[in-house]
């Protein structure tokens, strides 16, 4: 078995400024549908913004969801979620010190950041908005009274359709890329043999952690640069950067997807 996981805003779904490719979400869906994949959508959404792109794009159903950033994971089977306990039983094993509300207490006073509405919350994820163009100010003040103290991992990023910022504290043992550790494990598949795509700054755990990593032609240049810079210093490191010109398709979003997914064999695209 393989698996094919994948960021939905501005990698699978073609919500940025960027040119969408007509019918590659037909593609993508009839292509996973063929092979022997298991799909994993690896996302900032919580499940009813999931729902809500699924029916607004036309993008199937995953097999798990890994959202809130990676701070819940879910299975679809028959038509229903399921809630994976085990996970969150591991996070608090792993992660003793965590604690949101003392977060939140704490950089309550700093200037230049909004806290998220409560959709955006959970017991694993404290978000905020923060100006962009003061962001060095905010994440310098945010070190000073966080870093360190709660089990946490500080997680910067940059929603280029509104120009916010955006300001994630994780637990350290439940991001992006340790949840889609936890379902390779779950599943017995090898790194190798997990494709992972993303675009924004979030992505960097899981482009950087050792999966096959895909770029999507329209990901962040910051992104792109400290992608870069993590594969000189460990050459080991498989990142697949999107060209488009692939079967017609310009590279962008799931075009991107498919791309890298052929060009490590999760598909068969030979036709």
């Amino acid at each position: 078995m393989k698996i094919l996981a994948t960021d939905l805003d501005r990698t699978l779904l073609p919500n940025g400024s960027w040119p969408a490719d007509p019918g590659a979400i037909e593609l993508f869906n009839k292509l996973t549908e063929a092979h022997d994949v298991l799909i994993v959508y690896v996302s900032g959404r919580n499940l009813a913004l999931t729902e809500q792109a699924i029916k607004e794009f036309g993008v199937r159903y995953p097999d798990i969801l890994c959202g809130d950033v990676g701070t819940s994971i879910r299975k679809y089977e028959n038509g229903e979620w399921t809630f994976d306990e085990g996970w969150i039983e591991q996070v608090k094993k792993e992660s003793p010190r965590w604690d949101a509300l003392a977060i939140r207490d704490a950089v309550a006073e700093i200037d230049a950041m909004q806290e998220q509405e409560s959709e955006h919350q959970n017991p694993f994820k404290q978000s905020y908005y923060v100006e962009h163009e003061k962001k060095d100010q905010v994440l310098k003040k945010v070190d000073e009274r966080v870093k360190g103290k709660f089990d946490e991992v500080i997680i910067y990023s940059f929603d280029s359709q509104n120009g916010k910022g955006l300001l994630d504290f994780l637990p350290a043992s439940a991001t992006k890329q340790t949840a889609l550790e936890y379902v390779a494990k779950e599943y017995a598949v090898a790194k190798e043999n997990v494709v992972f795509c993303g675009d924004s700054g979030n992505d960097i755990f899981p482009l950087t952690a050792g999966f096959c990593g895909v770029l999507v032609k329209n990901a962040d240049k910051q992104l792109v640069e400290n992608v870069k810079k993590a594969m000189h210093q460990n050459p080991q490191l498989k990142v697949y950067f999107a060209k488009g010109g692939f079967r017609g398709l310009h590279g962008y979003y799931t075009s991107g997807v498919i791309e890298g997914a052929c060009y490590y064999g999760v598909f068969d695209c030979s036709d």
